[in-house]
């Protein structure tokens, strides 16, 4: 039984640790680079009739060129709250609307600007090593817990290192995955 707890903690800390880079690889999406893409407004929420709702179930985003995005809503009265929510996320863009659809002009990447991205990727990526770094604090301790009940303490220390392997494998997956985007800043 014990073992089979003991390994349950370690699958659990693994997929704590999945959890965290495919947020991550969300999160880095979103880092506009200077070309338009649609996922910058990913989870975007939208006032819709009062409730938030992603910008995605209330309007079709394209990119008409490589530095605009064109949103296109599906009730005309939701012209307003889209432009809103857009200012209110602050992604350094401004929307226009023309009464049929919003359009987001993005300015090319200043240098100050590519500093700026880059140290916000840098930030995402310690999050991502953060939460790392708790699955393995909490793998760890339910592992000293079933030592301290009896698990045999060899077998402890086998499963204490397969739980540090994975925090080295994903740190160094985060490290790859910040690096990637760097370049493309």
């Amino acid at each position: 039984m014990q073992t089979e707890e003991v390994n349950s903690y370690v699958e659990h800390a693994e997929e704590l640790m999945d959890h965290a880079i495919d947020h991550l690889q969300k999160e880095l999406v979103k880092v506009r680079t200077g070309k338009a893409a649609p996922t910058m407004l990913e989870g975007l929420m939208v006032a819709y009739y009062g409730t938030p709702t992603p910008i995605n179930q209330v309007a079709n985003i394209s990119a008409a060129d490589a530095r605009t995005l064109v949103i296109q809503p599906w009730e005309k009265s939701t012209l307003a709250p889209i432009e809103k929510a857009i200012f209110e996320a602050n992604l350094g863009v401004t929307p226009q609307n023309d009464g049929e659809v919003v359009r987001i002009s993005i300015p090319p990447l200043t240098e100050e600007r590519r500093k700026d991205l880059v140290k916000k990727a840098k930030a995402l990526g310690e999050d991502a090593k953060v939460s790392v770094r708790n699955a393995r604090r909490d793998a760890m301790e339910h592992i000293k817990k079933a030592v301290k009940d009896g698990f045999p303490e060899d077998a402890g220390k086998r499963k204490e290192q397969e739980v540090q392997t994975l925090t080295d494998k994903f740190s160094e997956k985060i490290d790859h995955l910040i690096e990637a985007r760097e370049k493309i800043f």
